[in-house]
């Protein structure tokens, strides 16, 4: 399934996108399901069974086009947990800007870099990434595959991993690239206000099969021109290494996030460096999640 957080005159409430008839499923209407994406998603299995329910029996369809959307998470209950250079290209194209004040000798790092976004970052598709937040000018863009955890845990093993997969969503881990080196803990530069777009949607794990993961393939465009372009399969640590090694210092909750990492291609890789500006356009497509489209203000 499809799902979404959205919001018209009702207010905001979770639904399931049909994507054949381009209409929202209002899980609120006729059932006590909750409201709010983290609440749904810690209800698991017989969440999403009667979410089925819901769709099946052709209830609180409403037009696509009638609501506004919103971020799945719109605020995540947590900070949203970030992995730094996981793809090789990127890993070599990072070390090599003179912007990695984490450097060392070997671009390719020996364990997960782990760091973290700021809720209040987090903004829907279509509403315009603020830059006016960067008094640095430096702001950059990374698509980034996201995971939403499902059942939560703690010292979880690879082998368990994707039974702790609730679903798959898109960040783009805006960056303020002067803040990011800088301060040389990349908090600040990552978690200005507006600078974590997410979404279109949720799809959950029974659409996307464990080893049809790293088929995915993740394309950044910038005003139509691609930049960004891999295969999911090209991670250093993987999403399995990834929840065990997290999971092995805190516990997992239900709507956790764990943005995996972006590829090579972002503006920082230029010479010049290809930063932001006000008018561009920046979309994130994984399929089968959909496109996250970002203009720039």
């Amino acid at each position: 399934m499809r799902l979404v957080t959205f919001s018209d005159a009702k207010g905001a409430r979770i639904g399931v996108h049909d994507p054949v008839s381009n209409e929202i499923v209002d899980l609120s209407v006729k059932t006590r399901l909750p409201r709010d994406m983290t609440a749904f998603v810690a209800l698991g299995k017989k969440g999403l069974q009667r979410a089925r329910l819901a769709v099946k029996s052709g209830e609180g369809r409403i037009p696509f086009s009638s609501v506004k959307l919103l971020a799945p998470f719109p605020r995540p209950a947590k900070n949203i947990m970030c992995v730094g250079k996981n793809y090789y290209d990127h890993a070599h194209e990072f070390h090599n800007s003179g912007v990695d004040a984490s450097a060392g000798k070997d671009p390719i790092p020996e364990v997960p870099i782990m760091f973290t976004k700021w809720p209040n970052s987090v903004i829907a598709t279509g509403e315009p990434i603020p830059t006016a937040n960067d008094f640095t000018n430096s702001t950059d863009y990374e698509g980034e595959l996201t995971v939403v955890i499902g059942e939560g845990g703690r010292n979880i093993a690879k082998k368990d991993a994707y039974d702790h997969v609730y679903g798959y969503t898109i960040v783009n881990d805006v960056t303020a690239r002067t803040l990011q080196h800088r301060h040389r803990q990349w908090f600040l530069g990552k978690s200005l206000d507006g600078y974590c777009p997410m979404g279109p949607c949720i799809v959950t794990a029974d659409e996307i099969k464990p080893r049809d993961v790293g088929k995915m393939r993740l394309v950044t465009k910038v005003n139509g021109e691609v930049r960004q372009d891999t295969l999911v399969s090209q991670l250093i640590f993987d999403i399995p290494t990834l929840i065990e090694d997290v999971s092995r210092v805190m516990t997992l909750d239900p709507g956790d996030l764990i943005a995996t990492g972006t590829c090579a291609g972002v503006g920082i890789g230029f010479n010049p460096p290809k930063y932001l500006q006000k008018g561009d356009v920046v979309t994130v497509t994984i399929e089968p999640i959909g496109t996250l489209e970002s203009p720039v203000s």
